[in-house]
């Protein structure tokens, strides 16, 4: 298994755990956030971009394949119009972690913490992260709102994840 941490920052040294801002977690002891592979498409866009991704788990049906994947697609990642331009022009750095150090927080997200401070073992540069999804083969849509694909999503089979959704244009 690989884990990662993408950054739009190009010079981290060290991850320090940080509490989370999520009230639904504990908030007195700070964490170190990293993602599956699997789930790495999801954070393959500028930080504060919202998006709804997702992709095939082992209980996806068959029903909701036909219904929300294309036939050459297993992931997708919904952005909203206005971030085109960011998502072609923002550089980011992937870093890797040694996943000894990690546990898993939500198999469907990806998301695996760690209560340690970490130093990366790898990191690379994504100088065009629309480029690198499409040569993940994730099939990126772009609509003008995320908010419906946002609720009907949450309502499948498949492993889903809603990022900076904060961010999103307001419902209608």
């Amino acid at each position: 298994m690989r884990i990662f941490h993408v950054s739009e920052e190009d010079d981290i040294q060290e991850f320090l755990p940080r509490i989370p801002t999520r009230k639904d977690l504990d908030q007195s002891k700070g964490l170190v956030w990293a993602v599956n592979e699997t789930c790495l498409p999801n954070f393959l866009t500028p930080r504060n971009c919202p998006r709804v991704c997702f992709h095939i788990g082992s209980n996806t049906s068959e029903a909701d394949k036909e219904m929300y994947l294309t036939s050459c697609s297993r992931h997708v990642v919904i952005v909203e119009n206005s971030w085109f331009d960011r998502m072609t022009n923002t550089e980011l750095y992937v870093y890797e972690f040694n996943p000894d150090f990690f546990c898993l927080q939500d198999d469907n997200a990806g998301y695996y913490v760690s209560e340690r401070t970490q130093v990366p073992m790898n990191k690379w540069k994504v100088e065009n992260p629309l480029e690198e999804l499409f040569r993940r083969q994730v099939e990126v849509r772009f609509v003008e709102h995320l908010w419906d694909s946002y609720d009907e999503i949450q309502q499948t089979t498949l492993h889903w994840s809603m990022c900076r959704m904060r961010n999103a244009k307001p419902r209608n």
